[in-house]
């Protein structure tokens, strides 16, 4: 990583850094373009070289680990639907109430699903979670089991992030100024921004540059 054009090592001396030799002025490396190469690294170059604390390679080692003391299955956790439902991010509450027509509403936006309608459900607090890489949908915990829901103006929201979601909110109360503190952020106007050719540029711009500073 150190070695990379763009790395951060050189701002731990914020006073040598100048403007020639400024990482956000060298940045090349996208996210996905380092995770797959990150990933090569670790399980194709690192894994399978001779560990000299080891005397083997990272793998062998693990090999024969598992020869020696079994698989343990008992302790493996499965990649199911409960596992990825509970690493999804969730309100600051960790619930939601369900609005009667509404659904429930996370980060501005309102998502709904049919299991909502009884009235035994309406105005409760239910368990919630959502996609932070594609905001149109979430999840509710509805009768003992996770149920998706569908966010209003689901279209323009289709696979726009959660960090894209916070930059329009941001770039969005900037254009509104003042207006801002008296109409609010509302999500039509998050799906009209979002819509917007400029506009959505604009988010891209943000998410490359916040992506970099992230590097």
């Amino acid at each position: 990583m150190h070695t990379l054009i763009g790395n951060t090592q050189i701002t731990k001396q914020v006073r040598q850094v100048t403007k020639s030799v400024d990482p956000k002025q060298h940045v090349v490396w996208m996210l996905g373009d380092l995770f797959c190469y990150f990933t090569t690294w670790a399980y194709e170059v690192y894994d399978i070289s001779p560990h000299p604390a080891l005397d083997l390679s990272p793998r062998e080692a693990f090999q024969k680990g598992l020869a020696q003391s079994g698989v343990r299955t008992h302790c493996t956790i499965d990649y199911d639907d409960t596992f990825r439902f509970f690493s999804l991010p969730t309100t600051p509450k960790g619930t939601a109430k369900v609005r009667p027509g509404s659904g429930v509403k996370i980060n501005y936006l309102y998502y709904w699903s049919d299991e909502f309608r009884p009235s035994t459900i309406e105005n409760t607090q239910i368990a919630v979670r959502y996609d932070p890489f594609d905001i149109s949908v979430a999840y509710a915990f509805v009768r003992d089991r996770w149920v998706p829901c569908i966010s209003e103006y689901y279209l323009q929201f289709k696979d726009h992030s959660e960090r894209e979601l916070l930059l329009a909110t941001t770039e969005l109360r900037k254009r509104l100024g003042e207006q801002a503190k008296y109409r609010g952020v509302t999500a039509k106007r998050l799906a009209e921004f979002l819509a917007d050719a400029s506009a959505h540029e604009a988010v891209l711009m943000q998410r490359q540059f916040a992506q970099y500073k992230t590097e």
